[in-house]
């Protein structure tokens, strides 16, 4: 069935829309369906209606600018919140992100991100939920849920099958139906059928030979079988030809110019594309609108429940999120009154990466690390020693905000001025940090160039690397003298890479400790922006003088202490939107570092800031592995929480963690002759591993669903009844707190069919909840099963009659309580 022949809506207020989206002409209504700018929809004051605003990104709100002045809350990566495996976590920090988009002008979340973790080595990894469909599609929707709580509309984000950013947008993700539905699909169903989520975001990839904006499955599965009656708005270019009008797709971004707009008039008029279809997608358009409350004379979709403390759902996302792998002897929780001098160490212990790269980023007002978080907590009389002990950044790294001095205004940071084709400021402003994005707000017409001035107070003696990164015409003076005057070209390609590792250009300066360096930089515009972006850098490369010297520094340190806290991880220059990652290795020589401080010290802690999997070859050598993700602002305050005892590690493996590269049964993101083959099939993640196993394969190192706390928990013989909703069944479990303090028992529900005529899975996950017990007590949980969890996919949803076992455990290879359930 398509759009046009599609009963229209009863409602009288869909009736209202509809006339109103018929009052329009035909260019009206046109011009509503490509952006205005980069950020929104156009207006119509004719019938009252005001632009829609959309914003990055899915752990934060950046609203229409990168500017840091108007600093956003940076919230865990979706790794963080995949481990939570808490659906009250999600609803929270969905509830933080539509307050956050209230406070921001914003109408519209582009996020959740909630395509699966098929390989560690994609590139957005962090920005996503898990490997699983049901712990995916669970969150996704509780997120959506407390987005829109606020009034603010979420956007699941990339429909579909975009699980790599190599080649993507070009790149045709080749799925069969059944993983197509029973996975990918899947992870985004309850957004949509249960949250009733008001925008889609179309991906930029295409799905079996028909890119998304153009693919039917913007009809079916989502519009006809799961009766979405939102906007499906194009991923930033992802709207290639007029034929997407013939699709689904109803709004292209970002906007003036695009493929639509005077083409797609002219397609209406000559029979291309039907008024019907246009009519159609401007009623989705209004109804989004009316929903935000930029339509007057319509009621907004949702109130405006009590503001939550934002930096408080960070911290405990944070909490709940990080994942305690290891934990010898019980070396964690530390006791503080028994500790006189701690050695923190790592170069993320200093500089956490809180986020990933890419559109995701937004800009806090301040990034708490473990190093600043533990010395807020340990008692005053505890020596605390940092070591970097091994360079993880690589590259320039913009100046700290406390080193730079704007001369021009005799304030800390950096002037900007802005010039018109003779050289004559148009304007200026003083800004606070050396990393500076325009991308579609924020330049004045005219300008034809862009100054930057600051002088660096440099941090210590010796020589430093200093430069700029950026794409484009630039000179660069170092203390008066010209130093670079030239082009820098980017060769990436790819929209939004140079953002966060543009290219750069280096120089060496000699200065004493506290000594002034003068930096002026002046940017040429390009003459033709299709989309209006631009991004310099000031900034000096982290160096490392004698790499040995630093690692043999940390160790002495790491001697002496009572407890070693190291903490390593990746950057955003391994982990970003627009490309893959090339293995799961930890940067430079954090690996020798741990194996060092181990040698070293028998009680230590490593903690890991990385927002997916990394290879750990001193897992077993150390006293005790915490996994944080990236972390968000409050970052170092959870983690010093945790390792403290103040709170409980809560997180449960997301996904599938590998001992080694080449153990990882499905790794693959690069595609060939364009086509990037799921050829794994059904078997993604945990799935994969034990297929793997079962034929003699390798085990991961952590499995899904794996993690510990501070306590000990045992799981009773499950009872299986029926739930009364359709085939599904409601498990109930007891669970007793067998340890010495209150814990979070995580516990999961899978099943298998050993012997089913259909090819399946050694077996799936089909349903989880969580219980809080206080030490020594015990409780019931239920966990609800729905009948999908025994269906496959086979031209439609199908049930194979027959016994399937309900495994009951706390991971995917637990040694599990069985029970058995008869279907059909």
């Amino acid at each position: 069935m398509t759009a046009a022949s599609r009963p229209e809506p009863q409602t009288p207020t869909d009736a209202r829309l509809r006339d109103l989206a018929r009052s329009l002409s035909l260019e009206q209504q046109v011009s509503l369906l490509t952006g205005a700018d980069v950020w929104s929809t156009r207006a119509i004051p004719e019938i009252d209606l005001g632009r829609i605003v959309l914003s990055d990104g899915p752990s934060g709100v950046r609203g229409e600018d990168f500017d840091e002045r108007h600093d956003s809350l940076s919230l865990p990566s979706s790794s963080a919140l995949g481990a939570s495996w808490s659906l009250d976590v999600a609803r929270r920090y969905g509830r933080v992100l539509g307050q956050e988009a209230r406070r921001k002008g914003v109408h519209a979340v582009l996020g959740p991100t909630i395509n699966l973790h098929r390989s560690p080595l994609g590139g957005r990894h962090f920005e996503a939920f898990s490997e699983d469909p049901v712990l995916t599609a669970r969150l996704a929707a509780a997120y959506v849920d407390g987005v829109q709580s606020m009034g603010v509309g979420a956007t699941p984000k990339h429909y579909i099958a975009n699980e790599a950013e190599t080649e993507r947008f070009t790149a045709d993700s080749v799925v069969a139906e059944r993983p197509l539905r029973e996975l990918y699909l899947a992870a985004f169903e309850e957004a949509v059928t249960e949250a009733k989520a008001w925008l889609v975001m179309s991906s930029y990839n295409s799905i079996n030979g028909t890119t998304a904006s153009e693919n039917k499955l913007l009809e079916t599965p989502l519009s006809t079988d799961w009766g979405f009656d939102g906007v499906v708005v194009s991923d930033w270019t992802g709207v290639r030809s007029v034929e997407a009008a013939n699709a689904h797709q109803d709004l292209e971004m970002p906007g003036p110019v695009g493929h639509w707009g005077a083409a797609l008039l002219a397609a209406v008029e000559d029979g291309r594309v039907s008024r019907d279809k246009i009519t159609e997608k401007v009623v989705r358009i209004l109804r989004l609108a009316a929903r935000v409350g930029v339509l007057d004379g319509f009621e907004p979709a949702a109130g405006h429940p009590d503001a939550l403390d934002g930096a408080a759902v960070a911290r405990e996302t944070a909490v709940r999120g990080a994942v305690l792998v290891r934990n010898e002897n019980g070396i964690l929780p530390l006791e503080p009154a028994a500790l006189s001098r701690v050695a923190v160490i790592g170069h993320n212990a200093e500089q956490a990466r809180t986020q990933g790269g890419g559109s995701a980023t937004v800009l806090p007002r301040h990034n708490i690390s473990p190093l600043e978080g533990l010395r807020s907590v340990l008692p005053a009389d505890v020596v605390v020693r940092y070591s970097r002990g091994a360079k993880v950044a690589e590259g320039l790294q913009e100046f700290p905000r406390g080193e730079i001095h704007n001369p021009v205004s005799g304030v800390p940071g950096i002037r900007v001025t802005f010039l018109d084709a003779a050289g004559a400021g148009i304007s200026g402003e003083d800004r606070l940090a050396s990393r500076l994005i325009w991308f579609g707000a924020g330049i004045p017409e005219g300008t034809s160039a862009i100054r930057l001035e600051t002088v660096w107070t440099v941090p210590a003696a010796g020589v430093h690397t200093v430069g700029i990164g950026t794409v484009g015409q630039v000179r660069l003076t170092i203390d008066g003298a010209d130093v670079f005057d030239d082009e820098l070209i980017d060769s990436t390609n790819v929209l939004g890479a140079a953002l966060f590792a543009p290219p750069q250009k280096t120089f060496n300066v000699t200065a004493a400790a506290g000594g002034k360096v003068s930096l002026t930089a002046v940017y040429r515009l390009p003459p033709n922006q299709t989309i209006p972006l631009t991004a310099i850098l000031l900034g000096e490369e982290a160096a490392a003088a004698d790499p040995a010297a630093e690692i043999a520094e940390a160790v002495e340190n790491a001697r002496s202490a009572d407890v070693a806290i190291v903490v390593v991880g990746t950057n955003a220059a391994i982990e970003s939107e627009g490309f893959d990652r090339e293995n799961l290795d930890l940067p430079g020589r954090q690996n020798e570092l741990v194996e060092a401080v181990a040698a070293a010290n028998p009680r230590t802690v490593v903690v890991v800031n990385s927002g997916s999997p990394v290879i750990m070859p001193w897992r077993e050598k150390v006293g005790a592995v915490l996994l944080g993700w990236f972390g968000g602002q409050e970052f170092g305050a959870a983690v010093a929480d945790i390792l403290l005892g103040i709170a409980e590690p809560g997180g449960r493996l997301p996904t599938s963690w590998p001992a080694a590269l080449a153990d990882v049964p499905v790794l693959n993101t690069t595609p060939v002759d364009g086509q990037l083959v799921y050829g794994e099939g059904i078997h993604v993640g945990y799935r994969a591993w034990l297929r793997q196993q079962a034929a003699g394969g390798s085990a991961p190192a952590y499995p899904f669903g794996f993690g510990q706390g501070y306590t000990s928990f045992v799981l009773g013989q499950p009872a299986v009844l029926p739930s009364g909703q359709g085939a599904g069944v409601s498990v109930s479990v007891p669970v007793t707190n067998t340890g010495p303090r209150a814990g979070r028992a995580v516990v999961q529900v899978y099943l298998s069919r050993p012997d089913s005529a259909v090819e399946r899975p050694v077996r799936w996950l089909a349903g989880f909840t969580d219980a809080v017990l206080d030490a020594g007590s015990s409780g019931n949980v239920e966990v609800q099963v729905p009948a999908r969890a025994f269906a496959h996919y086979d031209g439609g949803w199908q049930q194979e009659p027959g016994v399937f076992k309900v495994l009951v455990g706390r991971h995917v290879e637990d040694d599990f309580q069985v029970a058995e359930v008869e279907i059909g």
